[in-house]
């Protein structure tokens, strides 16, 4: 059984095509980058944010995860709900549902209301669940990452495979 242990690229990592990104290139802790690329997240006709202002934090065996700006989510349709997380990189997550319709009450998305020091500039950004509402990255529609904890955007510029299945927790 491989154990990540810092090294890049384990055997059983998929080789990425050009254009391509492996998810098992990327850094331990994460990172985060801006990307200008058009972020859209929605429900049906229902258009819950969009922005061409998003971060993208790089996490080692996780697809990336995307965060929007405050202003460019629409705040008005979203409630707190119950629970929280605790990220070893960012801190306490607090969760987020829809208001009212298909999904009320069922977390959507999450925010890092103070994230630790090294993510303080996604602080109240918004990360949604591509398994529960709809995601998309410049018009491609984003699947989401396996297992039900994980909020990982999958993409055809990314590679795995992907922390979540049942037996990757170890990773």
């Amino acid at each position: 059984m491989w154990e990540y242990r810092g090294q890049n690229r384990p055997p059983f990592a998929e080789q990425p095509a050009t254009g391509q990104e492996s998810v098992w290139d990327y850094p331990r802790p994460p990172r985060l980058i801006p990307d200008h690329r058009k972020i859209r997240v929605c429900l049906g006709e229902l258009r819950i944010a969009e922005t061409c202002r998003a971060y993208r934090v790089l996490e080692t065996a996780s697809p990336p995860t995307f965060y929007l700006p405050p202003e460019d989510v629409r705040q008005d349709l979203l409630v707190p709900c119950s629970g929280s997380s605790v990220c070893e990189w960012k801190g306490v997550a607090k969760y987020w549902a829809l208001k009212s319709g298909e999904g009320a009450g069922t977390a959507v998305g999450w925010s890092y209301p103070q994230p630790r020091d090294a993510f303080a500039c996604i602080a109240g950004y918004f990360s949604f669940f591509p398994g529960r509402v709809e995601c998309y990255v410049d018009g491609e529609r984003v699947k989401p990452q396996p297992g039900h904890f994980y909020g990982g955007w999958i993409t055809r510029e990314v590679v795995g495979p992907f922390k979540g299945p049942p037996g990757t927790q170890h990773w």
